[in-house]
């Protein structure tokens, strides 16, 4: 079979699962690096380069996986925690041939910045998008209850709406047409109830709604998932089944319920970017084609350099056959915050 960046993580999975200690971190890690390259290692080898010029990627590393080149050996099914996934290097050359899903794209609306547990500042994130041409980016640092990923409480909050706001104006002076929307993403309990004073929320123009804990239980969750939906302050899920490429599986649920309540109740349900969520998965979107649900894309970018796994998103979308007027990054801006504003009543 032909050996794929995706065939190399699966294999650097297995390796993790069977070792212990360092050599099973070392392997997690590589597993997880060939999952994020950007080409196919196979096309490295075949230019006659060195393996070693890819992430992650050591002289050991590299014999072992020029060996899996020349024989991978028998393929198997991978286990449920690194099932469904696809490689960045895929996505890019899938989307190669539909240029329109970048070109036509106006806003990421998942990312995070020094507020809580980002790398980047405001305006590093801002400019970084600015250089990507979209006309908007909702900047969603997390809320309090995400104590490990310094959350944001209510005061916060508000200081960083006033740095959002002089952001923009210095955006605009400088004749920049880039909307950094005041955003959050807040922490969901299991009933779907969020973490913050809803007072604190109205300033806000987008409000992602995320699961953070209880995230490995293997009972049917789907009460939870209609608990969010039904929450007014929620505007998008995010990566709703929250699993994480060889960690976890993520959330059992039905599913069809799910797309129905969301359609119903508005709330778009996020294509989180990120190459170890991919969440939802293609097959999922599949599930939710004709559903009428919506959709938002986000790359949960914590530096300004994770911008760029956006293409993992718009592939799978563009794999699922789901229509862009239903990818809520693909509306204009003022369509954008009418619907937001709709969704909570003004």
């Amino acid at each position: 079979m032909s050996v794929t960046n995706l065939h190399i993580a699966e294999l650097l999975g297995r390796r993790a699962d069977e070792a212990e200690g360092h050599r099973r971190r070392a392997y997690g890690r590589a597993s997880s690096a060939a999952l994020m390259w950007s080409e196919e290692a196979a096309a490295v080898a075949a230019r006659s380069e060195s393996l070693e010029t890819l992430a992650g990627v050591g002289p050991s590393l590299a014999r072992r996986i020029a060996g899996w080149l020349e024989d991978p050996g028998d393929e198997v099914e991978p286990p449920p925690a690194r099932r469904g996934f696809r490689s960045y290097a895929s996505a890019l050359k899938q989307l190669g041939s539909h240029e329109q899903w970048r070109h036509e794209l106006r806003g990421d609306l998942q990312m995070h910045s020094t507020h809580s547990d980002g790398k980047a500042s405001l305006q590093d994130m801002a400019m970084a998008a600015a250089a990507r041409g979209y006309d908007y980016i909702s900047i969603t640092d997390h809320s309090q209850g995400l104590k490990v990923a310094r959350g944001m409480d209510e005061a916060e909050l508000l200081r960083q709406g006033h740095e959002v706001d002089a952001l923009n104006e210095n955006l605009a002076s400088e004749g920049m047409e880039l909307r950094v929307l005041r955003s959050i993403e807040m922490n969901l309990d299991k009933e779907g109830a969020g973490d913050m004073d809803p007072q604190s929320l109205e300033p806000l123009d987008l409000v992602v709604g995320s699961f953070h804990s209880n995230l490995r239980s293997t009972e049917d969750e789907t009460r939870r998932y209609l608990g969010a939906l039904a929450n007014p302050q929620v505007h998008i899920l995010g990566h709703p089944t929250a699993r994480r490429f060889s960690r976890r599986a993520g959330l059992k649920a039905d599913w069809d319920r799910i797309f129905e309540a969301a359609a119903r109740a508005g709330v778009a349900l996020e294509i989180n970017s990120h190459p170890h969520r991919q969440d939802l998965s293609v097959n999922l979107l599949r599930k939710g084609k004709d559903s009428g649900a919506l959709f938002s894309i986000g790359t949960d970018a914590h530096s300004t350099e994770e911008l760029s796994y956006i293409e993992l998103s718009l592939s799978a979308a563009q794999l699922a056959g789901i229509d862009r007027e239903r990818i809520i990054n693909f509306w204009e801006l003022d369509r954008l915050l009418e619907w937001a504003e709709s969704r909570t009543g003004g």
